[in-house]
């Protein structure tokens, strides 16, 4: 007797453990305003086909982007009473289509992102053309109980050439009853012709206290003192998914000695400093990893502005070291290099641009 398949769950990018994935989520933090624009143009007489919510990663694209499509679904009617007499776009977590979303099981739903590499182990550093191109069997189908199709793009920011091509064809010629939501990191960055082909939304971050409400909404067991949820707070630059990854595994203590360090340079504690590498390379701590990038380059960010004025000498070997720290994280991220290097080589060029005269 054949022995049946072993079923196997492949991992889904950008999923942070223990935590609902945006399609799971009911509750919108914040974006009242942003929902409420989406809702009139649903229900308006002309309704644009393609959409680019953009904005900072982590700030609720997604999860708004699946409520619109949720929403849609299970109103189909856009001119009926259910849609007019709507308040925002929620769907009831009991209503057939909410479930059969949370599940990823809806039919009328393609969800495009970077697909896992079974033989790497890893997920591929873009979102390739072959999963663009499933929008020609996806559009080919008819919709189920002929409701609107819906495709989201989760990141149109990881698009190769090919696959924005690709994109762009479909935006072209859109077939009837669908709706595109593309969203992005960096709306600027993508092809003109795909920005002049879509409605553009630009989603602000969060404020402090909508972080902390989705904080306690999400993780309320995990929360720090005041203290370290301030600090959390102002380092998460207005993105929940930042404030959730550094609660996570030893986040707040990576910030602690970054800024540690960061502050006496460009005097540097080595031991304090490859105490902090071994915290950022552990085995099994991909958080620590993510929590580490997060920090330095608000930092970055936080110290170019400031010496902008203060000091602009420096202004051009800050962006230099930006850019480095960019390669080399993402060199490490593919060839799975050393993450404690990469702390070194971190503090050891930020303390040569702290020597330099401002």
């Amino acid at each position: 007797m054949a022995r049946a398949p072993e079923i196997k769950d492949t991992p889904e990018v950008d999923a942070l453990p223990g935590l609902p994935l945006p399609r799971e989520r009911g509750l919108l933090v914040g974006h009242q305003e942003t929902e409420r624009q989406l809702l009139d143009a649903y229900r308006s007489e002309r309704l644009h086909h393609a959409w680019i919510l953009g904005g900072p990663k982590g700030i609720g694209k997604a999860t708004l982007a699946f409520r619109f499509a949720r929403f849609a679904i299970a109103n189909p009617d856009r001119f009926g009473t259910a849609v007019a007499e709507a308040h925002d776009l929620s769907v009831p977590e009991d209503h057939p289509v909410f479930r059969q979303v949370a599940s990823g099981a809806n039919p009328n739903i393609l969800h495009l992102r970077r697909p896992w590499d079974e033989k790497g182990k890893r997920f591929k550093t873009e979102l390739p053309v072959d999963e663009i191109r499933k929008t020609v069997s996806f559009f080919g189908t008819t919709a189920s109980g002929s409701a609107w199709r819906v495709c989201i793009v989760d990141a149109a920011d990881d698009m190769n050439i090919s696959s924005a091509n690709a994109l762009l064809k479909i935006l072209e010629e859109p077939p009837a009853q669908c709706l595109f939501l593309v969203l992005s990191h960096a709306p600027g960055r993508l092809l003109p012709t795909i920005r002049s082909r879509c409605r553009r939304i630009d989603m602000q971050p969060l404020g402090n206290d909508e972080i902390v409400d989705g904080l306690r909404g999400l993780s309320p067991d995990d929360l720090p003192d005041a203290n370290g949820l301030s600090d959390l707070v102002g380092f998460a630059d207005g993105s929940l998914r930042s404030a959730l990854t550094l609660l996570s595994g030893d986040g707040l203590a990576i910030n602690k000695g970054f800024i540690s360090l960061a502050e006496k340079a460009p005097e540097v504690d080595v031991i304090a400093l490859h105490g902090l590498g071994d915290l950022v390379a552990a085995r099994g701590q991909s958080d620590n990893w993510k929590s580490f990038l997060h920090i330095a380059r608000q930092w970055l960010h936080r110290r170019m502005r400031a010496d902008a004025t203060s000091a602009p000498g420096r202004l051009v070997s800050w962006a230099d070291l930006w850019e480095k720290m960019n390669r080399a994280a993402a060199d490490t991220d593919a060839l799975n290099l050393d993450r404690k290097q990469v702390v070194l080589d971190v503090f050891r060029n930020l303390s040569k641009v702290m020597r330099m005269p401002a």
